[in-house]
């Protein structure tokens, strides 16, 4: 037998874990780190094994699920678990509406005072009874038929929002507690990550997902799930004092460490109805958790009473529907839209539908890993999900209602083996989930981000050239490729919108000056996939030469420093659509060029093959100025300080970097310890080229 030390060292353990359980599952704050939260679960499941006779229904431990069932017992409700009835006007007349069948019922005129009411959520989830004998969760049961429901006291357990035992040293002998269980959706979200992670099943959507949960046969299946609760009434109840209002039992459950949520009201007559609806629609998709409506509830139990039902709805009840965030639809075609970054987006073409309160056509089908993970094909019954202002999604496909024949599967690539903005070629890089269009420079669709990049600050650097101007030059057909603007003429530029005679002046001087550039900063502007400003650097450096570059092969390429082969494709891919080859032909004889040179090894330079971070402020140099006299020296610059950083330059106010390099041993330099390299790199005769 266990000693009384052994007995209150579980009961104090079991207390703390459900207090903590509490904590994190309800209030989502949790109190201690989770490596804490294992050490003590750890301990009492301990205990229980080397003490069996200690063991409880209601401890912590027997949350992680008990032997597969054959089947679900029935479970006859001692008070049926009735529906309430649905107000489908989703407009504020819905409100009005139910005010008016109450006061009507309760024999109110205009002179009486306005009812009280209880305005809560309408979780969309499955509704649960749970038994509560003494305190200790003894039973837990669907809704069924409302008269008879299933038993799934094993799966419940589970639910870690779910007390086990009520918070109260004098429970009463039977209390009932009806609510929801639900998924939240970032619960939802990062178990279906984890699922496409390890190749197995995901769930189509969180209510399914708390549905199929709860009525697991394996309740260690229904463990895995994160599932919550929330209470919204009352049961069968023996030796508790009822508080008189729904709103003040809701309350009272909480003190007991029921989970109740505090998006509720109470407020007088149907402007406060109406108020809660339209304040819960506007934050609907702010909500952590999805909802179909809200419930409007008379507050006082007397009142509940002198209404009473009919055909088994209540009459003090309703429940008012938002619009629905998913309905079934048909596939009528699959297109691609060409995004600004070349991205081929699959399109689903819908059979007209009315979700989240609009008319959808079309949803977005994301990338090919999508379509293949959800096997969606041309003329299938698929669930259309839109929530907000959200694009419309296809959350899944219906497979029972496909037709027969089966349609043939759906391929970007096959289908659109050209950009069908450009013509030019599509690709799909290695590692990546986008198909792209390589015309890049030349591609309507990417044209305007393709024109901001070309003239950014370390590219091109075109002062004056923005979002608002780019977007009057490309959509008035302007300016097709970078190469146009080397074209613009003073009265073009002034006949724009916001563009006076000086601006339009100082914007041609700005491009004027943008021709004599470098190699590298003419690489980065030209937006090559994968290319950013180092590795341009490193290509400039390594090939000297543009048409070097141009002519390079993927061995050529492997050999730049830190160009590996996803990079090497996209380089040889760009410089293999003609209609790139063109742009940048048309942007030499338009007078941009640069001084190029024969190349230069990788090894060159005092620091090749040296790692750099700069922190803080340095006395004289500028954090780009450093940044380029490091890798004109052949050092590579790093964000973040590691075991194989070679170099930390720190100066004032540098922060956790330095720390680091302290704790790591890396050799510390200040600005005059830089420069001092920098000048054996000089003396040594490795002179930084102006690449």
């Amino acid at each position: 037998m266990a000693s009384s030390d052994v007995l209150a060292r579980v009961t104090a353990l079991r207390r703390e874990i459900e207090r903590h359980n509490y904590a994190y599952y309800v209030l989502d704050a949790p109190t201690i780190p989770d490596a804490e939260y294992d050490r003590l679960f750890r301990e009492l499941q301990a205990l229980e094994t080397e003490h069996p006779e200690l063991v409880t229904p209601d401890s912590p431990t027997r949350r992680v699920g008990g032997r597969p069932l054959d089947g679900f017992a029935p479970v006859r409700h001692a008070v049926p678990m009735l529906s309430i009835r649905t107000e489908t006007d989703t407009e504020a007349s819905g409100a009005r509406a139910f005010d008016a069948r109450a006061r009507k019922e309760l024999g109110l005129d205009e002179s009486d005072p306005p009812v009280e009411y209880a305005a809560e959520l309408k979780f969309d989830g499955l509704a649960i009874n749970l038994r509560y004998e003494h305190g200790v969760l003894a039973q837990a049961a669907t809704r069924g038929d409302g008269e008879t429901g299933e038993d799934v006291t094993q799966n419940i357990r589970t639910v870690r929002a779910i007390p086990l035992r009520l918070n109260t040293e004098s429970p009463p002998a039977v209390l009932e507690v009806r609510g929801e269980v639900f998924m939240r959706r970032d619960d939802f979200e990062r178990y279906n990550a984890k699922q496409r992670e390890a190749g197995k099943p995901t769930l189509v959507n969180p209510r399914n997902g708390a549905a199929g949960s709860i009525r697991q046969l394996d309740p260690a299946i229904a463990a895995q799930r994160p599932l919550s609760f929330f209470a919204y009434g009352l049961g069968e109840v023996q030796g508790w004092s009822i508080p008189a209002t729904h709103n003040g039992t809701l309350d009272a459950l909480a003190a007991l460490g029921v989970p109740v949520c505090a998006e509720r009201i109470t407020g007088q007559g149907a402007a406060a109805l109406i108020a809660f609806h339209d304040d819960i629609a506007a934050r609907r998709d702010q909500l952590p958790f999805d909802i179909d409506g809200v419930v409007y509830k008379v507050n006082r139990f007397g009142l509940q009473r002198e209404l009473g039902f009919v055909t088994r709805e209540p009459r003090w009840a309703v429940a008012h529907k938002f619009p629905a965030q998913e309905q079934l639809t048909t596939v009528l075609g699959i297109e691609v839209q060409v995004g600004r970054t070349g991205a081929l987006t699959p399109v689903a073409r819908l059979a007209p539908v009315f979700v989240g309160g609009v008319t959808v056509t079309n949803a977005t089908l994301h990338n090919q890993d999508e379509i293949d993970r959800k096997d969606v094909r041309v003329g299938d019954t698929v669930i259309v999900r839109r929530a907000g202002d959200v694009i419309p999604e296809v959350v899944a496909v219906v497979l029972d209602r496909r037709p027969d024949p089966e349609p043939p599967r759906f391929n970007i690539l096959q289908r659109y083996p050209v950009c069908p903005e450009c013509g030019s070629h599509v690709v799909r890089l290695d590692g990546e989930a986008a198909v792209r269009c390589t015309g890049g420079l030349y591609c309507p669709a990417q044209r305007k981000q393709a024109l901001l990049h070309f003239a950014g600050r370390r590219a091109m650097d075109i002062e004056g050239l923005g979002d608002k101007l780019v977007d009057q030059l490309v959509d008035r057909g302007l300016v097709h490729t970078p190469a146009d603007v080397y074209g613009l003429t003073l009265e073009t530029l002034a006949g724009l919108e916001r563009m006076a005679e000086k601006s339009a002046a100082n914007l041609l001087a700005a491009i004027e000056t943008s021709k004599a550039t470098t190699l590298a900063r003419f690489i980065f502007a030209l937006g090559i996939r994968n290319v950013g400003e180092t590795t341009a650097k490193d290509l400039a450096k390594h090939f000297g030469l543009l048409d070097k570059l141009i002519a390079a092969t993927e061995a050529d390429l492997l050999a730049v420093r830190d160009v590996g082969p996803i990079v090497a494709q996209s380089i040889i891919q760009f410089f293999a659509e003609p209609h790139n080859l063109e742009a940048v032909n048309t942007l030499r004889a338009a007078g941009v060029h640069w001084t190029e040179s024969a190349g230069m090894q990788q090894s060159a330079g005092i620091l090749a093959g040296k790692t750099l971070v700069l922190t803080g402020t340095l006395p004289t140099l500028a954090r780009d100025a450093a940044k380029d006299m490091i890798e004109a020296a052949g050092g590579k610059m790093a964000g973040s300080v590691s075991k194989k950083t070679d170099y930390v330059v720190a100066g004032e106010e540098a922060g956790s970097k330095l720390a680091k390099a302290q704790e790591l041993g890396v050799t510390i330099l200040d600005e005059a310890g830089l420069l001092a390299l920098l000048e054996l790199n000089h003396k040594n005769g490795q002179h930084a080229l102006d690449f």
